[in-house]
């Protein structure tokens, strides 16, 4: 039998250039649509982030289905309902985040008209694993009806990154609701990354709207996790 291993996924080491911010929070409720309401409240507690292309909101998510709960439909006017173990999640430069943590600490946002308290945060490092995803990348014209010019795109400007495209999945297109025009969005996992190209990709993250939750990759667990997340 012959084995040899990826050493290079092994011996790199992350460094904390680019972190997540978990933030606890105190919220009950959220619209299940929300994205660009919590990015519009962070502006307003932090208007310097209009500036800052490097930092990305995630949007608060729950699991998609599970014991038989199905996610809220937003066209109800239903709610996600958090709990108290919920996070605001950040992704923010090395040099904002003591910034960001001491702005945001005991802020009051409005989304929405829904309140939400922000307290403390802890780090979350970002992932070497060599399978990542991102529930959302903002489309270009004609991409929601062809996903070979999509792939190709991306392609391209991961391969102007240093990253190479060795496996791709993509999933359904959704919209994120703004109050001018929508934004279209596809979810995209890629898989046999090396270490320092996920990690490369975590930090600079894909295409616009990185405030409203685009392009933000996280570490995967497996192809039935992306089809969760097309219903996410």
């Amino acid at each position: 039998m012959f084995w040899e291993d990826d050493k290079s996924r092994h011996e790199f080491q992350v460094t904390d250039e680019v972190l997540d911010l978990m933030f606890d929070i105190r919220c009950r409720e959220l619209p299940v649509d929300h994205a660009h309401a919590l990015g519009q409240a962070l502006l307003t507690a932090l208007p310097w982030l209009a500036g800052e292309s490097r930092v990305r909101v995630h949007s608060v998510h729950l699991a998609g289905s599970q014991n038989g709960w199905e996610r809220p439909d937003p066209t109800l006017g239903q709610k996600l309902i958090l709990s108290r173990r919920t996070k605001l999640a950040i992704r923010v430069p090395r040099e904002r985040r003591e910034q960001i943590q001491s702005e945001l600490l005991d802020q009051v946002l409005d989304i929405a008209g829904h309140s939400m308290q922000v307290g403390r945060a802890k780090t979350r490092m970002l992932s070497r694993q060599g399978t990542i995803f991102c529930r959302q990348v903002a489309l270009e014209p004609g991409e929601d009806a062809d996903e070979d010019q999509f792939l190709e795109r991306v392609a391209e400007e991961l391969r102007q990154d240093g990253i190479r495209i060795r496996k791709a999945l993509c999933g359904k297109t959704s919209l994120v609701q703004t109050p001018d025009t929508p934004v279209a969005t596809r979810s995209l996992m890629l898989a046999d990354l090396s270490a320092e190209e996920s990690v490369r990709l975590q930090q600079h993250g894909l295409g616009p709207h990185g405030l409203i939750g685009c392009g933000i990759f996280l570490p995967h667990k497996g192809i039935e996790a992306v089809k969760e997340t097309d219903g996410d």
